[in-house]
């Protein structure tokens, strides 16, 4: 997909002084998440949508309701989401084509974000492949499916120890060359994999898996944000610990009138204006609430709680 589209200025929600509190607006559009430019020139709104749960059980097969998974997309779009993650190995194949199915011709500013690297030998199994004949198939094969001629964002699913980083991402940096894909993320990085990364090829964005219960990305997410990356978290939603009963995540979230999930997703966004979250779901209800979610404004007293809690467990 082609579209030229000037510099957008990253926005921030600000924070609410602290003792305030925010009602969230019902439904609230993904647009009061506020925007973000990948790679300096694509924006998107930061409250994205991940398309992986739309598939069968095990992200493996059709979905019972493909229709449904649809109508999950479609209305994703109608809430102002700007951004949809998804990867040929979520069915294998499935996801993709769902998302073609529901919303092509897409709308001028979705941007369509796609991996290749992983291969799926069944259900809930997952096997590396960053060979090089390997991710151009899958690459070719995701332009297919999402009837596309240029991949907006085309990351790397996740690194294969058997094949040399070089190879991996400088197939990738071909395929750019090509003009298949207009942007390169990588996922499932530690910190000195994506320095690595940058030296071979422009990486405009990190996925890999963060929540207000899980930091084992902390130092991601610090070079990300230091290099002007967007990160895409994955499992956004995990809260660990954090739930029990008359925490302070309890506390928070009925100070705002929100779930859990909706707090979780609201720090995500406050935490770095770099964060790029992709909640998925195949639920219309879920859908809304995590769109919801882009209206909360956490104060700063309720940042530093939910960090100290998180800390202390």
């Amino acid at each position: 997909m082609a579209r030229d589209r000037g510099p957008v200025r990253r926005v921030t929600p600000g924070r609410q002084a602290a003792g305030s509190i925010a009602r969230v607006p019902v439904p609230a559009n993904a647009s009061a998440a506020g925007t973000f430019a990948i790679g300096g020139d694509m924006p998107v709104v930061r409250m994205g949508f991940g398309a992986m749960r739309l598939t069968g059980d095990g992200i493996w097969g059709e979905p019972d309701d493909p229709e449904g998974a649809r109508a999950v997309l479609r209305r994703a779009v109608e809430l102002g989401v700007t951004l949809v993650d998804t990867a040929d190995s979520y069915g294998p194949e499935v996801s993709e084509r769902l998302i073609a199915e529901a919303l092509h011709p897409y709308p001028a500013d979705l941007v369509i974000a796609t991996k290749g690297g992983l291969e799926r030998p069944g259900p809930g199994e997952w096997r590396r492949n960053g060979r090089p004949e390997a991710l151009r198939a899958a690459c070719e094969g995701s332009l297919e499916r999402l009837r596309v001629d240029r991949i907006d964002l085309y990351q790397l699913h996740a690194v294969d120890s058997r094949v040399p980083i070089e190879e991996s991402l400088g197939t990738l940096a071909e395929l750019q060359g090509e003009g298949k894909i207009r942007h390169v993320g990588v996922s499932n990085v530690d910190a000195e994999q994506l320095a690595l990364a940058r030296g071979l090829v422009e990486v405009v964005t990190v996925q890999n898996r963060f929540s207000l219960a899980d930091r084992a990305s902390d130092g991601s997410l610090a070079a990300a944000q230091r290099a002007g990356l967007g990160f895409l978290p994955w499992s956004p939603l995990a809260r660990g610990a954090l739930t029990r009963r008359g925490g302070p995540l309890d506390r928070i979230a009925e100070a705002h009138g929100a779930t859990h999930g909706q707090v979780a997703l609201a720090w995500l966004l406050q935490h770095s204006d770099a964060m790029l979250p992709i909640p998925g779901t195949s639920s219309l209800e879920h859908l809304e609430e995590n769109v919801a979610a882009a209206g909360i404004r956490l104060t700063e007293d309720e940042m530093i709680e939910l960090d100290e809690q998180r800390r202390s467990h």
